[in-house]
């Protein structure tokens, strides 16, 4: 392995661990007061070597909003992909994705943080894009689901698309404020059924009476 290659790979594992880090201290004290000095502490390093891998603290935002897009996209990607049919595809994506908060609990504060996005377009623009790429990933589905028959032809699968995203973001918020009462896997294992239970087909004896 040549020189230049060694050391690209060095300062890719580097920009790696800032990210990781930035993610930790995140999770642990908020967006808003995290500092460059903050990363470098938790590193060992100084700010200088952590400018060294990016040119500001928003480039090191940006960075952020790109791993977690790139990672949480592959994983929901990959859940999806192991469905056996649209609504299987459907719930394996729903817990992949409440697993991957769970593993990184600072995700949801990034990519809803008003500190972040109001003072930067660009990450605002990042933002939007996983949620409409996320958004589309979920109707396309229930489309999937109607063409089976497996889902209620009316159904507006975008509304219902929205209500989807809007169930993890709120299981999120419940679970952080009454942390230790419940727990994120509880809930949506409670909550979900009711979501598949609203979309699904109806069977041919549902609401009739003896």
């Amino acid at each position: 392995m040549s020189e230049a290659v060694r050391k690209r790979l060095g300062a890719d594992e580097r920009r790696e661990e800032i990210i990781r880090v930035t993610l930790e201290l995140a999770a642990r004290q908020g967006v808003d007061d995290v500092t460059t000095q903050d990363m470098a502490q938790a590193m060992g390093v100084t700010q200088g070597a952590v400018f060294r891998h990016f040119p500001s603290k928003d480039a090191i935002w940006l960075a952020v909003m790109q791993w977690v897009r790139d990672r949480m996209m592959a994983v929901l990607t990959r859940a999806a992909a192991q469905g056996h049919d649209p609504l299987d595809a459907l719930q394996r994506m729903f817990f992949a994705h409440i697993a991957f908060i769970a593993g990184h609990p600072a995700i949801p504060r990034v990519l809803t943080s008003e500190h972040l996005h109001g003072r930067n377009a660009v990450l605002r623009q990042l933002v939007t894009e996983i949620m409409l790429a996320y958004e589309a990933k979920i109707a396309h589905l229930l489309q999937d689901g109607q063409i089976a028959k497996q889902v209620r032809p009316d159904l507006d699968t975008q509304a219902a698309a929205t209500l989807y995203i809007g169930m993890i973001q709120g299981l999120v918020l419940q679970t952080s404020i009454l942390r230790g009462q419940r727990t994120l896997a509880a809930e949506a294992a409670r909550t979900f059924p009711v979501f598949l239970a609203a979309v699904r087909t109806p069977s041919p004896t549902q609401g009739t009476h003896p």
